[in-house]
């Protein structure tokens, strides 16, 4: 049985009186404005936050102490003082008005819960513990936000601008649900989510004539018997029928391998994908968050060894595409970091297929945060550069000189299997062999390990430690910085055994066979509520290294 009903009250421009004018005060004024409620503040002291919030003409601050006159008018009384006296008093005053009433973190005072809000306006979710729970229904708001894309508002105030026309132009229920299903499910919720409004309002008003077309028609067919199974079997045919030509196609960037690190956006198309193109670098946590049924296909590449060519990528993306499938590109970090995320859009620019990008987290990032190595600081770096160890065609340029400067930091990607030469070149160049330089070994995941030396000396404590890729190199004095800023996995230590190292998840072989770790709590929760819920590179400076 429920203990309370949920209702949703209409606020705007009705009046609201909260006696009280401090800090909860201010959060309950807050939400009640985004509602358009006419706002009363009665409180002989009312904090400077909330004057600012009610600034405008419609609210009213009473500097005052409480008399229940106020609540003459009021459509709903908030009590959010810490005076337990003149709580009740209030509680019991609104009562005897038989004006709705809540006393702040006293629920046996209160007719009614503020609960835990979604806002997609129109679309508004409640979520309520009925005062058991309240940071339980936050976090239960908090998966949901993750869930539900901002762009449902819009979706909603679409389908309300033309529910009348709907309905005039499809006399059945049967018709007008399968209609707005069609644009609900479809090609229209995706083009709103891409921010395509107007071509989202083109393509739901176009379907809307088709139908409206094909009912007529059938309307005029005497043998019709049963309307609204023919209508239902036409309005089928036509959405066969104008099912777009050429799906589309979604370049994700799925960060360093925590799954928590995903955007809200990169989950959402994950769960829409018909088919995933994934590289080696994509954690098997973060992969495990796709659609369920979708097609998982391995088209990683690592230093030696490309399973798919990226030419071959690219025809890949665009032939399932055309298909009509929501193809996903999944890239480890982000697309536009040393990903090939800009050859790849080049390739479906020029072959007329639709495309997103969606930017993720990049190794650098990721490993300087979970290091505890700031890559800027205004003591030791003023600048950072993100640098490559291969170019497109692989030819080497050993141009060490450009990495002299102290205040700057350096990130190596795909610098680990050429440290010896790297070191060597640099010292050679001129650059200090006491230069700190940090080795950061599956940035962000549970088995991550940092290694920290000179340029002198981390060969040949790589030599002994053998931390494994993928792992990217970071040079610099902010290296210094991490023996007392670190503080991810604390508890392992920076040199693990082998058997450690060796559970890596990055892919081997070139079939793409992997190392399957078992899933951590935290990202199989993630996995669970997600199921539930259905640049260019040109700027960066690139060094090579044989």
């Amino acid at each position: 049985m429920m203990n309370t009903f949920p209702l949703f009250f209409k606020l705007e421009d009705r009046k609201v009186l909260i006696v009280g004018g401090g800090e909860v005060a201010l959060r309950k004024a807050d939400l009640l404005s985004r509602a358009g409620a006419c706002i009363t503040v009665l409180a002989p002291d009312i904090s400077h936050e909330l004057q600012a919030l009610l600034s405008d003409s419609k609210h009213q601050l009473i500097y005052e102490n409480y008399n229940k006159a106020y609540m003459s008018g009021a459509r709903v009384i908030i009590a959010a003082t810490d005076d337990e006296t003149l709580n009740h008093q209030t509680h019991a005053d609104a009562t005897a008005l038989n004006i709705p009433v809540n006393v702040v973190d006293t629920p046996h005072l209160c007719d009614f819960i503020f609960p835990a809000i979604v806002d997609r306006n129109p679309i508004v979710i409640g979520i309520s513990s009925n005062g058991k729970a309240p940071v339980l229904a936050r976090l239960l708001r908090a998966r949901l936000e993750t869930l539900i894309p901002q762009g449902y508002g819009k979706l909603a105030k679409l389908a309300g601008e033309f529910r009348t026309e709907v309905k005039a132009k499809i006399p059945t229920l049967t018709g007008r649900r399968q209609f707005w299903e069609r644009a609900f499910e479809g090609q229209v919720s995706q083009l709103m989510f891409a921010g395509n409004e107007t071509e989202a309002t083109a393509h739901l008003k176009a379907d809307l004539e088709r139908t409206a077309a094909a009912i007529s028609k059938k309307s005029d067919d005497a043998s019709a018997v049963k309307e609204t199974d023919t209508i239902a079997a036409t309005l089928s045919d036509e959405s066969e029928k104008n099912l777009p030509a050429v799906g589309e196609v979604y370049i994700v960037g799925a960060g360093p391998g925590d799954p928590e690190l995903l955007t809200f956006k990169a989950l959402r198309l994950m769960q829409q994908a018909d088919v995933v193109f994934y590289d080696a670098l994509v954690s098997p946590q973060v992969l495990d968050l796709c659609r369920r049924d979708a097609d998982k296909v391995f088209v990683g590449k690592k230093r030696s060894n490309h399973t798919v060519a990226q030419l071959g990528i690219n025809e890949l993306l665009v032939n399932h595409a055309k298909l009509g499938r929501r193809v996903v590109r999944l890239k480890g970090g982000d697309p536009f970091i040393f990903g090939r995320g800009g050859e790849e859009i080049e390739s479906l620019r020029a072959h007329g297929v639709p495309y997103q990008v969606v930017p993720g987290i990049t190794a650098a990032n990721a490993a300087a945060s979970y290091a505890g190595i700031p890559l800027t600081h205004r003591d030791h770096s003023q600048s950072v550069r993100f640098v490559t160890g291969f170019l497109k065609a692989g030819a080497p340029n050993s141009n060490f000189k450009s990495f002299l400067n102290t205040d700057e930091t350096v990130v190596f990607y795909m610098g680990l299997h050429s440290l010896s030469r790297l070191t060597e070149g640099l010292i050679d160049a001129g650059r200090s062999s006491e230069t700190p330089i940090a080795i950061v070994s599956n940035a962000s995941m549970p088995n991550q390990q940092v290694l920290t030396g000179t340029l002198a000396t981390i060969v040949a404590k790589q030599e002994q430690a053998q931390l494994p890729t993928p792992a990217l190199l970071i040079m610099g004095d902010v290296v210094s910085l991490h023996h007392d800023l670190a503080w991810y996995n604390l508890q392992n230590k920076q040199h693990q055994n082998s058997e450690t190292s060796a559970k890596n998840w990055l892919r081997e072989g070139s079939r793409g066979e992997a190392v399957k770790p078992s899933i951590d709590q935290q990202a199989h929760a993630l996995s669970m509520v997600a199921n539930l819920a259905t640049q260019q590179e040109e700027d960066l400076e690139q060094l090579i290294v044989d």
